[in-house]
């Protein structure tokens, strides 16, 4: 069991081609796995380049799903090297993008128990491995 005293959280969204656009995101390596979850995606087209347009979107529209029927989602992934990206440097590890394991939500509050109950999960799976 890797205990929560050993996991590590980035404040980057942890996957997702559009996670840059979404407001909501959590990211954690636990042992040999990144859990990531992320939501309330709002494509920059629907900020009709203001705050008031983008908040008369989001009243009469809401955040796009990310997937069919979900507007979150958290996907596991096995942690990779540290991540040297010019201009992020944040040394959080990479992944390879193949799924381990995922769970979708409709809503901010399931999203959070469901990426805790992921990490949880995977933490159990794992003994405290020596990282060299």
């Amino acid at each position: 069991m890797i205990p929560q005293s050993e996991w590590k959280w980035s404040g980057h969204a942890g996957h997702l081609c559009v996670g840059r656009w979404c407001r909501f995101h959590l990211h954690t390596q636990v042992g040999r796995v990144i859990v990531s979850t992320v939501g309330e995606y709002l494509h920059p087209r629907h900020s009709g380049g203001s705050e008031q347009a983008e908040a008369e979107y989001l009243k009469e529209h809401g955040y796009e799903e990310i997937g069919y029927g979900r507007k979150y989602e958290t996907m596991v992934f096995m942690a990779g090297k540290p991540c040297d990206a010019p201009g992020c440097c944040c040394g959080f590890p990479t992944h390879n993008g193949l799924e381990e394991d995922s769970a979708a939500y409709n809503d901010a509050r399931s999203a959070n128990e469901g990426h805790m109950e992921m990490c949880l999960k995977w933490a159990a799976k794992q003994e405290i491995i020596e990282w060299s």
